[in-house]
């Protein structure tokens, strides 16, 4: 019996320390937001645009998208565990109307052409490749629509030519340095994986998601660099 209630207590503090994780990752990702809205403010005013979040998470974008939009938003990622977080968030605040969540691939996206006035992808184009998916995605925009990409600062030429050659028009771009991640985002998450695990015996789920945030920062340290990333805000033409 002693046995069972310590192993219940143990379970209740992984399942409290998941979600003490989880709400702080968002805090730290609504910090960044700021530059969210900077690419979005690079867009002409539309009335109610239909706008595509492609890799979206637990939704933090998601959310400031819908309000600054105004229009209705389609989120897709395969993590149902970020999805169900983000359907919480919706309805807590009245976007249920306005904002669709779905479990779909990258690697699986099967709109109809010319769905949408806008696609986003806040760091997930890498799993498709740039060029491939500005290419691939072309066909979900309407003519005369809009993709924002943010990704890694690397081939950043490369990158600018593939967007001519996909059938794109380079409308503005701007640079987040490596102190922007490592002060804003991994220094504070750093401290707060150190508080778990000071506290709480983690393991099962939450144990392999803070490995995964441990190496993301290591690397950080140790290659800063390679944490620099872009904006670029383009123009289906």
């Amino acid at each position: 019996m002693i046995r069972l209630q310590t192993m219940k207590r143990s379970s209740k503090g992984i399942v409290l320390a998941e979600e003490e994780l989880q709400a702080y990752k968002d805090r730290l990702r609504k910090g960044l937001l700021k530059y969210t809205r900077k690419a979005f403010r690079m867009l002409p005013e539309m009335p109610a645009p239909r706008i595509l979040d492609v890799g979206c998470g637990s939704g933090v974008p998601t959310i400031e998208l819908a309000k600054l939009s105004g229009g209705e938003i389609t989120a897709i990622d395969i993590d149902q565990t970020a999805l169900d977080r983000l359907a919480g968030k919706v309805k807590k605040e009245g976007l249920v109307d306005r904002v669709k969540v779905e479990n779909c691939s990258i690697l699986n996206m099967d709109f109809p052409d010319a769905s949408f006035d806008i696609i986003l992808s806040e760091g997930s184009i890498w799993v498709v490749g740039f060029e491939k998916g500005i290419r691939e995605w072309r066909r979900f925009l309407k003519t005369g629509g809009f993709l924002i990409v943010h990704d890694e600062l690397g081939a950043l030429a490369e990158k600018q030519k593939a967007i001519s050659k996909c059938g794109y028009e380079l409308i503005n771009h701007f640079v987040l340095s490596e102190h922007i991640w490592w002060r804003q985002y991994f220094l504070p998450l750093n401290k707060k994986l150190g508080e778990l695990r000071a506290k709480t015996d983690c393991g099962g789920n939450i144990a392999a998601e803070m490995e995964n945030d441990q190496r993301e920062i290591d690397e950080c340290k140790q290659n800063p660099e390679r944490n620099r990333s872009v904006y670029l805000i383009m123009r289906k033409t």
